[in-house]
């Protein structure tokens, strides 16, 4: 097995970072303590909403969110299917139905025309995703979501720091959600978070994420069927620090995206992530379309051969086989049966694209290798 020259990704840890979390060992206070408020009011200022909760995932604030709106058996919610599972598992849960909406080929972000195409008598809800941190087209989202009456989720777990006609993200809609993950902008290892500027959708999700648990009641005392989806004070510590370098790990993702940019010009086959002129995006990967004709598989292998890992993002979700077996389970009555060919720019746009190593403390030298090799890899 070949080494790796260059990881996929990799996360931003200082030592101050290191020391927080250690702060908080020795304090014996684990769970449900200061760092929690205190990361969550630090995203909620940085996003311009009243309401920030810290949950144990971006997918358990999806599946809250879903849950605090309502949403059941019979409802339909529009969502790509060029995203992470996540985004259409938070409604199986729930026994959602979920319609897909085509993506535009530049942005891989929903298409507005395609999501106005969709809408039905069912339809309750939108959940748009800012796809590897680019905002989603949140004017005309939110201009369909209020004629036909829509709830509106923002599934912003790729898009921390990204701004829209100079609007943060996470400030649309009625509510929206942030991942933590490892090779996410910052990082608590695992954990998410809810913003809204809904108080009575915040207090329920506050209930649910401790499984059930009212603000005021007995430890023993549940007003809701719950989870437990609380975040601990360790990953509340590692937040709030890292949240005090976000600008500075933007810059460096914003930098690193750049040179890649510049060195992958000359390439006539591969196209470099598409930036809309109204948009600060929050790079979570690097992310390039392959031209029509290019084996990615092979690409793939060959890159591996040079120590150079790859991936393909996104496989679409409507073609996964767990949700082939879920759609095979549907009464004869749905109207939607989604079979390859059903949204053809989001499966053309899923056989070509291929995210490259990318991570806040990549090197030049190290993305020249990179370059290197995929020019070699063809």
């Amino acid at each position: 097995m070949v080494r790796e020259l260059v990881p996929m990704s990799a996360p931003d840890i200082t030592e101050a970072d290191i020391q927080a979390v250690s702060e908080v060992l020795r304090s014996g206070r684990l769970s449900l303590g200061p760092k929690q408020e205190e990361f969550e009011q630090l995203v909620a200022k940085r996003v311009g909403v009243s309401q920030a909760l810290a949950v144990s995932s971006g997918t358990a604030a999806l599946h809250l969110l879903v849950r605090a709106f309502g949403l059941g058996p019979g409802d339909e919610v529009l969502v790509p299917s060029f995203t992470f599972a996540a985004s259409v598992n938070c409604l199986l849960y729930e026994d959602v139905t979920p319609v897909f909406v085509d993506i535009q080929p530049d942005t891989y972000n929903l298409d507005p025309r395609d999501l106005e195409a969709k809408i039905t008598p069912r339809t309750r809800a939108v959940i748009p995703v800012d796809v590897f941190g680019h905002p989603a087209d949140w004017e005309e989202i939110e201009q369909l979501a209020q004629k036909y009456g829509l709830a509106v989720i923002d599934d912003s777990c790729e898009a921390l720091g990204a701004l829209y006609r100079g609007r943060p993200i996470g400030s649309f809609g009625d509510a929206a959600t942030f991942a933590f993950y490892a090779n996410k902008q910052i990082t608590t290892g695992e954990g998410g978070m809810i913003v809204t500027n809904n108080a009575q959708v915040a207090d329920l999700c506050r209930s649910l994420r401790n499984q059930g648990r009212g603000r005021m009641g007995s430890w023993l005392l549940h007003e809701e069927l719950g989870y437990n989806y609380r975040m601990d004070e360790m990953s509340a510590a590692l937040g709030v620090s890292q949240m005090m370098r976000l600008d500075e790990i933007l810059a460096k993702r914003a930098a690193a995206a750049q040179r890649y940019t510049e060195y992958l010009s000359g390439m006539d086959w591969v196209c470099p992530p598409a930036v809309r002129d109204y948009v600060t995006p929050s790079w979570f990967v690097y992310v390039v379309t392959l031209a029509e004709g290019i084996n990615r598989e092979v690409l793939i292998e060959n890159l591996a051969r040079q120590g150079i890992p790859s991936r393909a993002y996104f496989p679409p979700v409507h073609l996964q086989p767990y949700f082939q077996r879920w759609q095979e389970t549907r009464p004869a009555s749905d109207a939607w049966d989604w079979r390859p060919g059903s949204l053809p720019v989001t499966e053309n746009v899923s056989r070509r694209t291929l995210a490259l190593p990318f991570y806040s403390n990549i090197t030049a030298p190290e993305q020249e290798l990179v370059v290197q090799a995929l020019i070699g890899a063809a």
